[in-house]
């Protein structure tokens, strides 16, 4: 019995000499009630030199910048480039007033402005695929590893067998992939009455809101062919501007609008979901080519809706 006495006893003179130096510790290190002790570095790392400053802003942009280029290095070699695709410059604090091209109007004022490139000094272009009958998940998967942002203009006739896709391709990207109208049957506008043209478009309206939950505001006629009704009936059911295109990329050329058959800022370049069924190469030759040109001239891609 007294054998356990003298155990409990040893038992509670430890605990308090342990609480003693506890009560000590802190003192010495400035930590109570008010005041917590700094955390223990976690295991592999090196405790925090005491009154050590954040990193500055600029060296946290700095290191983020360097690490999205090493990764875009990455992907670049994965898929093939040539180069890495360089960084767009931040988006503009407001958007650009764009207006018509000369020679690209029609009767009607207070039109939604056609034009084939958007009025900016930075060294960007815009990337846009049109229909939908290709649905390639190499595409998705290459255009979110290489980060290049584009717009997907969609014909209802070629999508609806699979509108998944562009619901996962809507979600690819941070930010996400902005889907907008190619009309309901791709037909020759112009050979349509205004109430066919109407039923086209505003059809189209109709699908990718109650698809996609977002009525696009940007629509492109099929083959790049409209008259006054057209707009007119696009700006009825929520158009607000109407991109064609300087440039379009195949996987085995590129073939241009302007007599100098070059790239400028604020290019809008088109291409299509089309497969090797339809062209000579696939979806992603169709990225490597485009980019490997884009990029060797000096551009980077940026996001269309960023500007218009």
């Amino acid at each position: 019995m007294r054998k356990g006495v003298h155990r409990s006893r040893r038992t509670s003179g430890a605990a308090l000499v342990v609480a003693a130096l506890a009560s000590t510790a802190v003192a010495c290190s400035g930590a109570g009630p008010d005041r917590a002790a700094p955390p223990s570095p976690a295991s592999g790392q090196q405790a925090p030199k005491q009154g050590a400053a954040a990193p500055e802003p600029q060296v946290r942009k700095a290191e983020e910048l360097r690490l999205r280029k090493a990764a875009r290095a990455l992907a670049a070699k994965k898929w093939g480039l040539a180069e890495p695709p360089l960084e767009a410059p931040a988006p503009p604090a407001v958007k650009p007033r764009i207006t018509t091209r000369k020679g690209f109007e029609t009767k009607s004022e207070g039109m939604p402005p056609v034009f084939t490139t958007v009025p900016t000094k930075e060294k960007v272009v815009f990337l846009t695929i049109d229909d939908g009958s290709e649905k390639d998940p190499e595409l998705l998967r290459m255009m979110e590893e290489l980060k290049i942002p584009y717009s997907a203009f969609l014909s209802d006739y070629v999508v609806s067998d699979d509108y998944a896709y562009f619901s996962r391709m809507q979600k690819s990207q941070k930010g996400g992939v902005a889907l907008h109208n190619h009309t309901l049957n791709h037909r020759y506008l112009p050979g349509l009455s205004y109430s066919r043209q109407k039923r086209e478009i505003c059809g189209m309206q109709d699908v990718i809101e109650k698809k996609y939950g977002k009525r696009p505001e940007l629509f492109r006629p099929p083959y790049g062919n409209y008259n006054d009704d057209t707009l007119r009936a696009a700006k009825s059911c929520g158009v607000k501007a109407v991109p064609l295109w300087a440039a379009e990329a195949f996987p085995d050329r590129m073939e241009w609008r302007e007599w100098d058959r070059d790239l400028h800022p604020g290019d809008i370049v088109l291409t299509h979901f089309r497969g090797e069924g339809d062209w000579k190469g696939s979806m992603a030759d169709m990225v490597r080519r485009v980019m490997n040109v884009i990029t060797a001239k000096g551009y980077a891609v940026a996001k269309l809706e960023d500007y218009v």
